[in-house]
């Protein structure tokens, strides 16, 4: 909670001020939290006492006329359940609830008009808790007794702090939970209530009614792990279709719907946004310049989700996760005893879904200022041949049976169409490591990977 302390401008006339100034506001550290709805509770006497009301959205409390002992309670769950913070409230304070603190008040003096902006609409969908306001065990120490005041026979009838329900978390979304990053995803918040996941089956984002298939505003976090990743087949007529379809109609529906309901988007991003001339490692800022279908989708779909005020878009190169993937095939050839021929004209680093999940979680949980961040693995960048060959010697093989071709030699005898590929696929991971992220060497990740 917050409380701020408002000046108000007064003469012969009366006084002025400013309830509400976002851009003052939220450079003092109060949350841009989007209100959406402006209530006045007006009182003609003094005593009238209301509450504890806990709903899921965000206040800010304040007094146009009169003053208010208020009385907060934290009816969210976790340790600080049943916490107390009391303080008066006249025209020249205000204080900042968040969503599933329990709000309360007595007024002070007569004709008392309490005002609340909120940053949803009220629904007889959403989840309320109530806490009586004799409750003994927080025992708020009203100045006029509950005995001597106006109290609604609603209000007298609410639970005690044993009985009441806390108000969850708001929810995380993870959306294509059944990809190799879903389930990346599934293992990193095993065992959370309030994380859910979703395949295709379960939210159809192509789907007109995606915007009202839930109650979008009981979601704090879209974690989105959904994407058309087939570069080759991107460049026929249908993969085309499809990866328009699935890496940009569907994140654009993603990006409205968090940008309507004030919830954070996650979007998983590709090395492919650039073409990999650059001697150099690419940065965040780097301009894009895609090469195929599936580079130029990905890069559309970034510009849409920088588009929700609340974003990650966290962007990565050559993802091993569980399934059929690179590292796999090449443990395989060399059990079968084959001396592959792999591309060595294309540098880059392995990134590993559980260091991709961990790192999304770090970004959320630490409130790491929005935008993009390059999340690879670490250590020095290797061609797709070194990493033949480390897997090769992790496995007990030669890793000489490992031959370097350049990437023209390598898809010369290809019947169908092949995507154009970045040969710089190297991406610099200091934004992210600034945050207190610590990417590990994908080397190392490679020999656990092997060895699991």
């Amino acid at each position: 909670m917050v409380v701020l302390d408002l000046p108000v401008h007064g003469d012969s006339r009366g006084w002025f001020k400013e309830n509400w100034q976002r851009e003052k506001m939220t450079a003092l550290g109060l949350p841009d939290f989007g209100p959406v709805q402006n209530n006045i509770s007006f009182n003609d006497a003094v005593g009238t006492t209301r509450g504890i009301h806990a709903e899921p959205w965000d206040k800010w409390v304040s007094v146009a006329t009169g003053r208010i002992f208020g009385a907060w309670v934290d009816l969210r769950e976790g340790p600080s359940f049943g916490t107390v913070f009391t303080t008066e409230i006249d025209p020249s304070r205000a204080i900042f609830v968040p969503r599933g603190v329990g709000n309360s008040y007595q007024t002070l003096e007569p004709d008392t008009a309490y005002t609340y902006l909120v940053n949803d609409h009220w629904s007889p969908n959403a989840e309320y808790s109530f806490l009586n306001l004799a409750d003994e065990t927080v025992a708020v120490p009203w100045p006029i007794p509950l005995s001597e005041v106006e109290i609604s026979a609603k209000d007298l009838a609410h639970p005690t702090l044993q009985d009441v329900t806390p108000i969850p978390p708001r929810k995380i979304l993870v959306v294509g939970a059944g990809g190799q990053l879903g389930l990346a995803l599934r293992a990193e918040y095993d065992g959370l209530a309030h994380v859910e996941f979703a395949t295709r089956a379960d939210l159809d984002l192509t789907d007109p009614d995606a915007a009202t298939s839930r109650r979008w505003r009981d979601y704090g976090t879209i974690v989105n792990a959904a994407a058309y990743t087939a570069v080759d087949l991107a460049e026929t007529p249908e993969g085309r279709r499809d990866a328009w379809a699935a890496n940009v109609t569907g994140v654009a529906s993603l990006a409205r719907i968090a940008a309507e309901n004030g919830i954070t988007l996650v979007h998983v991003s590709s090395d492919y946004v650039f073409d990999g001339t650059l001697d150099r490692p690419y940065l965040e800022d780097d301009a894009v310049c895609p090469l195929g279908v599936y580079g130029q989708t990905k890069a559309a779909g970034d510009a849409a989700v920088a588009t929700t005020p609340r974003h990650y878009v966290v962007r990565t190169s050559w993802v091993i996760g569980e399934g059929k993937n690179f590292v796999r095939t090449m443990a395989g050839l060399a059990e079968r005893g084959v001396d592959p021929k792999v591309v060595d004209d294309q540098v880059g680093r392995l990134t590993f879904t559980d260091d991709i999940a961990r790192g999304i979680r770090h970004l959320l949980e630490t409130g790491a200022p929005y935008g993009t961040y390059n999340l690879t693995g670490g250590g020095e960048p290797t061609s797709w041949a070194d990493v033949a060959r480390q897997v090769f010697a992790a496995t007990g093989h030669d890793p000489a049976r490992v031959s370097g071709v350049s990437t023209a030699e390598y898809f010369a005898s290809a019947t169908g169409p092949v995507a154009p590929r970045p040969r710089n696929s190297v991406l610099d991971i200091g934004k992210i490591e600034k945050t207190g992220f610590m990417a590990r060497s994908a080397h190392e990740s490679l020999t656990d990977y092997l060895a699991g």
